[in-house]
């Protein structure tokens, strides 16, 4: 039986999850990447991981499903991006890269977590976040956490021959 969501640091031995995950052409179509990762930039980026956010200016953690046997199972990521220490804001990005664990609220724990992290360890004023307008199960997720859609970027993503539009959405701490 699952016991809860519990993020972590990347580690070294994430290194084949996230080489598969990075180089996954699905997943690229969320986060705008438009060639395969190697194991050698991969391997640099969890180095450099360790370094402190606000020399990096982002953060990745991994998810992790935690059964109450104790045993704990990697299903995706959660990420701070553009932290701007100044101004007390950060984009934030969440995967949950196996279809199985999707719907069940783990993402919803996994962002709340971060959101805690982000409010109350790093002191932010607001998070942000961009969605393709047709995924509408992220924007539920923001929506359904306090994030509001503030912007439409218009046509701002390709797919293949056409454009997307991109909803800009912010949450401020109250």
């Amino acid at each position: 039986m699952v016991h809860g969501i519990v993020l972590r640091a990347v580690e070294p031995l994430d290194l084949e999850l996230l080489y598969e995950w990075e180089n996954n052409p699905e997943v690229w179509e969320h986060s705008d990447t438009l060639a395969p990762f190697s194991r050698h930039a991969l391997q640099q980026y969890i180095e450099d991981a360790q370094i402190d956010i606000y020399i990096t200016k982002q953060q990745r953690f991994m998810i992790d499903l935690r059964y109450d046997n104790g045993s704990l199972v990697t299903i995706g990521t959660a990420d701070l991006y553009d932290f701007d220490p100044h101004h007390a804001r950060a984009g934030v990005g969440i995967l949950i890269f196996e279809q199985t664990f999707r719907r069940h609220g783990y993402a919803t724990q996994a962002l709340q977590q971060l959101m805690d992290y982000a409010f109350r360890t790093l002191h932010l004023h607001q998070l942000h976040c961009n969605i393709a307008e047709s995924n509408k199960a992220s924007i539920a997720l923001f929506q359904k956490l306090g994030f509001e859609i503030t912007g439409v970027r218009k046509e701002w993503r390709r797919r293949e021959e056409n454009y997307e539009n991109e909803v800009f959405m912010q949450l401020l701490k109250l």
